[in-house]
């Protein structure tokens, strides 16, 4: 089967197409037949490198990727579920450890608790958006616990995680005061912020303006760290999607009793209720797919160049004919 893999890291040039064996159920195991992969941050991570010493001792080629939707084409036997031959589904998937390759293939093999139908009238383009955002989304909130009528400061929001956590968030109850630049402020009003903040330097003094005493959390997705700590009331949350801190972070904000959580969506991996939550959620227009650009299969490097000069508002996905 065609593939995108690397035997090298480092720059985007680094993708190739690959054929690899084509992989079969087993036991408890769907196949899926690959219409459109999502192209992640954490993709970059993978071919540039970092993630070196956790992909010791996985065979080459790495095949990077970890949102998949496409079409259920086989059934491994004896497996119980509730997916048929010929579904549309989408899955999320963890390209890291022992027997786990990515999503960037015409052909992926996951548990079937780690795939669900994929939303009602949505592409297999715009499914392959979901997963992975929209379950860290979820456990972000899920985390916070905030009760309704909270307030929650994103920022990052017009980006793909910050804006799932916003439209997810207001579905919740909870009111966003989200950051934007001037030309991204109607944007993530639609995407459910009630308040709008300019991004950039000076972000937490902002926000005290509009709440005086600071708000109940922060969801850090644009990782401004510490500078974003004075934004949250003393005993309040501040939720981090990398570490941002010196090494012996700690659990609370010394003083403030700033709880700080770290959101990690491999917790959610094969919660095929949480993703099913995800789904209703996104067929009730509280997670609004935005696919920033398509690119077929063979233009991995061009997708990973664009998505590293930034500014990509929305999803790239790459497309497997």
């Amino acid at each position: 089967m065609k593939a995108v893999g690397l035997t090298e890291f480092g720059a985007p040039d680094v993708l190739r197409i690959v054929e690899l064996p084509e992989p079969h159920a087993g036991a408890g195991e769907i196949r899926i037949r690959v219409r459109a992969a999502g192209v992640n941050p954490a993709d970059l991570l993978l071919r540039s490198g970092p993630q070196a010493a956790m992909l010791s001792g996985q065979p080459k080629p790495y095949v990077p990727g970890q949102d998949v939707a496409g079409t259920v084409d086989e059934i491994g036997p004896g497996t119980r579920t509730s997916l048929a031959i010929g579904d549309d589904v989408m899955s999320m998937l963890i390209p890291i450890g022992p027997g786990m390759t990515g999503g960037y293939a015409e052909y992926v093999v996951v548990p079937a608790s780690w795939a669900v139908t994929s939303p009602r009238g949505m592409s297999s383009v715009e499914a392959a958006t979901i997963p992975m955002n929209g379950l860290t989304a979820l456990l972000a909130l899920d985390t916070l616990d905030l009760p309704r009528g909270s307030t929650l400061a994103v920022v990052g929001a017009a980006g793909g995680l910050g804006g799932y956590i916003t439209g997810l968030a207001a579905a919740k109850g909870l009111s966003v005061v989200a950051d934007a630049a001037p030309a991204d402020a109607d944007l993530v009003r639609r995407l459910g912020a009630s308040e709008v903040v300019e991004r950039g330097p000076g972000i937490a003094a902002r926000i005290r303006q509009i709440h005086p005493l600071g708000v109940d959390a922060a969801a850090d997705t644009a990782m401004y760290g510490p500078s974003l700590f004075d934004a949250v009331r003393d005993g309040g949350q501040f939720a981090r999607f990398r570490s941002t801190d010196e090494p012996g972070s700690y659990a609370t904000i010394p003083g403030r009793g700033i709880r700080l959580q770290t959101p990690f969506v491999p917790d959610y991996a094969g919660r095929m209720d949480k993703l099913d939550e995800v789904r209703v959620l996104a067929e009730a227009g509280a997670l609004v797919p935005r696919v920033a650009e398509t690119y077929p299969a063979e233009d991995a490097a061009r997708a990973h160049e664009r998505l590293e000069r930034g500014g990509v508002r929305g999803r790239l996905v790459l497309t497997f004919s």
